[in-house]
């Protein structure tokens, strides 16, 4: 890879769902050694929570299996966005349908689900753990460990 892949995470408002992909996706690709050639960042479809830390309970359940989510700051997505990167992947069909909106004519990004990566699961939607419990989010790390290790290996082919 000589110029750097440029990954897009997006949930409805960046501080569950994304920010976890960003952090276990920016994790996989230390281990790898890819640091230089991936670029990783997260966004949310509405405003709520624009320069919020992510949700405490995400960060506990994403700590208690060596992420570190701390320096992440929700954003919302904007426009150059489906430029600037070359996949942008939603965790659910609604924000899904959001950004096939909000994207522009001349957009270069891939946009699609996060979970069409996956391999041992059988779900297309990362689940939103907000309203639930700690349970909740240990089922998000799960499907997105998996749905980390699918890009990660469809980049290195």
């Amino acid at each position: 890879m000589s110029e750097k892949t440029k990954i897009l995470f997006v949930c409805m408002g960046n501080i569950c769902r994304s920010p976890t992909a960003e952090a276990v996706f920016r994790h996989y690709v230390e281990k790898a050694g890819l640091s230089q050639s991936i670029e990783i960042d997260s966004a949310g479809t509405h405003d709520y929570h624009i320069g919020k830390a992510p949700d405490a309970r995400a960060q506990r359940a994403a700590a208690r299996r060596g992420y570190d989510m701390s320096p992440l700051r929700a954003r919302q997505v904007e426009a150059a966005d489906f430029k600037r990167f070359d996949y942008v992947l939603a965790m659910d069909d609604d924000n899904l349908a959001i950004l096939q909106r909000l994207r522009p004519r001349d957009a270069t990004a891939h946009l699609g689900l996060f979970l069409d990566f996956a391999k041992r699961h059988e779900e297309r939607e990362v689940p939103d753990p907000y309203y639930g419990g700690e349970a909740g989010f240990e089922r998000v790390l799960d499907l997105i460990e998996d749905a980390s290790e699918g890009v990660l290996e469809g980049m290195r082919r």
